[in-house]
């Protein structure tokens, strides 16, 4: 079979005004970037259109070093249920330079299900990365300038929060000291870098609904608190418009295509295990307006990414999926089945039925929140029929959920056509109740914490170290309880121990740290040893990468 790259330059694409012109948005009100990539402005949202339509979120169970290919099955739900006669747009979220350099080499789905130009959306794409690093930074520089140019009058911060960020993984810059040089360099602090993903500039343009409301989160961003413990925004720095101005054009959704020509709409990208790892809401709003039925995803397993969809994309916005699709692969199973990661591809049956526990865990803690189930079991060429039987028939005797096997990754729609045939019979005659979410805005901080450590992941308590316990403190005195939680940890395991595989049950949940982002009014609970700005691997995808005969090579 041919790479991922390979199978993309080998689809003719469409014009993206032809693409456009379908869903009724006429060519000149597209922003173009060549011929293939263009951003619509959000005034084509209709809250009245929709809620005529459906929104189907896919996830998965917890995932592996193997990958479980959530946005193979995404694009590839769509393609089969366009292929079914529904008008269905699919949205996403935008890679990171961090990953597609370091260890995936790309994020625009797979074989003959992916986004296109791929290329481009992987690497620097319509520029929206760059807009919010550069944001993210402006605001950096504006804050250091105003502390050097205001200490002569006393001006001071006591505790400076706001940090710098970078789209690449730099172990070296998650602590730096900035300032060295003598006084003209500005004042001496230690502080750092997180990546793009991580940041609260990336939140607020995911989370905000138009550019007046973009323009009041920036406002309330929390930088600092100077010496008699007062709160220092940007609204203080008096630079909330020139910020905006940087990401105006950003704001818009980035619309594509699939391998079939189909739309796709891919916007933002927050990490689900730094951050809350959904595409923007924009993004969603536009593709339910433009669209009968929309399939997007949140990344990592159900236990990050569609917890955070559910309680505060959803929370925030009012939206509700009528579907949740689970991913399951056997070598995911495999792993959380006790085998060695070097041998998940061998046939091995018995290792699949010992990891349906994760399967299982993540089954429950969906229909927690009252969502319908179809679970899509990711072919690869070396699963047996026997590996697929056993995950089949655990989940319409044992579990009640439905099942289809994808194929998408080697043919394209017509490989998920089962699936979309399951998710369609789902929405139509079996779909999602009221969401129900894991807790209330009124709960207190460490209620909302707890019930996702020991509700969702099954800890046995939560323990808060010291930097946290006095951040808990400053959250309170802001008026800020009623945030909803973001929590930051592992996605290799429900614990906070990214390698343990097994059933971790009873655990002690670790909260290192909480962050303010009073701008994308949510808390961030670091928990146990998880980092905010990745390293790279021993062997990076970089070193597979390369241009040859000016062709690009090594993305996938």
């Amino acid at each position: 079979m041919l790479t991922d790259i390979e199978i993309a330059r080998s689809v003719k694409l469409r014009n993206i005004a032809d693409v456009a012109g379908e869903m009724g948005i006429a060519p000149d009100q597209l922003e173009t970037y060549g011929h293939y990539m263009a951003k619509v402005p959000v005034k084509y949202i209709d809250k009245g259109k929709m809620s005529r339509h459906h929104l189907v979120l896919v996830t998965a169970i917890s995932p592996t070093k193997a990958g479980n290919g959530k946005t193979t099955v995404s694009v590839g739900l769509a393609l089969g249920m366009n292929r079914l006669g529904k008008k269905t747009i699919v949205a996403l979220r935008e890679p990171s330079l961090g990953p597609c350099f370091g260890m995936k080499g790309g994020a625009a789905g797979g074989g003959y299900a992916q986004v296109l130009p791929m290329d481009k959306i992987n690497l620097h794409f319509t520029g929206d990365f760059h807009a919010i690093t550069t944001a993210n930074n402006m605001i950096s520089a504006l804050l250091d300038n105003y502390i050097h140019q205001h200490e002569g009058e006393g001006f001071r911060l006591k505790q400076k929060l706001w940090r710098r960020v970078l789209d690449i993984n730099d172990r070296s810059l998650r602590q730096v000291i900035t300032g060295l040089g003598g006084p003209g360099n500005g004042p001496i602090s230690q502080t750092g870098f997180d990546i793009t993903p991580a940041s609260e500039i990336m939140a607020i343009m995911c989370l905000a609904t138009s550019i007046d409301d973009l323009h009041r989160r920036i406002e309330n961003i929390l930088l600092g608190f100077t010496y008699d413990d007062k709160p220092f925004t940007v609204k203080d720095l008096g630079v909330a418009g020139s910020i905006t101005v940087l990401l105006k054009d950003a704001f818009d959704p980035n619309l594509v295509q699939t391998t079939e020509g189909t739309p796709a709409f891919v916007h933002c990208g927050p990490f689900a295990n730094i951050a809350h790892g959904c595409n923007s809401v924009v993004a969603t709003e536009m593709a339910l307006t433009l669209g009968d039925y929309v399939v997007t995803e949140a990344g990592f397993g159900a236990d990050l990414g569609a917890e955070k969809f559910y309680n505060i994309k959803c929370r925030k916005t009012g939206l509700h999926p009528d579907l949740t699709v689970l991913v399951v692969t056997a070598q995911a199973l495999k792993m959380h089945g006790g085998v060695d990661y070097e041998v998940i591809k061998k046939p091995n049956v018995e290792a699949v039925r010992r990891g349906l526990w994760n399967l299982d865990k993540h089954v429950r803690n969906i229909k927690r929140f009252g969502q319908s189930i179809v679970v899509a079991f990711n072919h690869y060429s070396f699963d047996t029929p026997e590996e697929i039987a056993v995950v089949r028939d655990h989940c319409i005797n044992d579990l009640g959920v439905g099942f289809a096997v994808n194929d998408a990754f080697s043919q394209g729609g017509e490989g998920a056509a089962s699936l979309a045939r399951a998710v369609v019979d789902a929405v139509e005659h079996n779909p999602s109740g009221p969401l129900r979410l894991s807790y209330e805005d009124s709960d207190s901080i460490e209620h909302k914490i707890e019930a996702i450590a020991m509700g969702i992941y099954g800890a046995g308590k939560v323990t808060c170290d010291a930097p946290a316990r006095a951040m808990l403190k400053r959250i309170y005195s802001l008026g800020l309880g009623h945030y909803p939680v973001c929590i930051a940890k592992t996605q290799y395991s429900f614990s906070t121990d990214a390698k343990a595989y097994g059933n971790t049950d009873g655990y002690d949940f670790q909260v290192r740290d909480l962050v303010i982002d009073r701008g994308a009014e949510m808390i961030v609970v670091i928990a146990g040893n998880i980092l905010r700005m990745p390293g790279l691997p021993k062997s990076p995808q970089a070193c597979r990468i390369d241009l040859v005969g000016g062709e690009i090579m090594g993305l996938s």
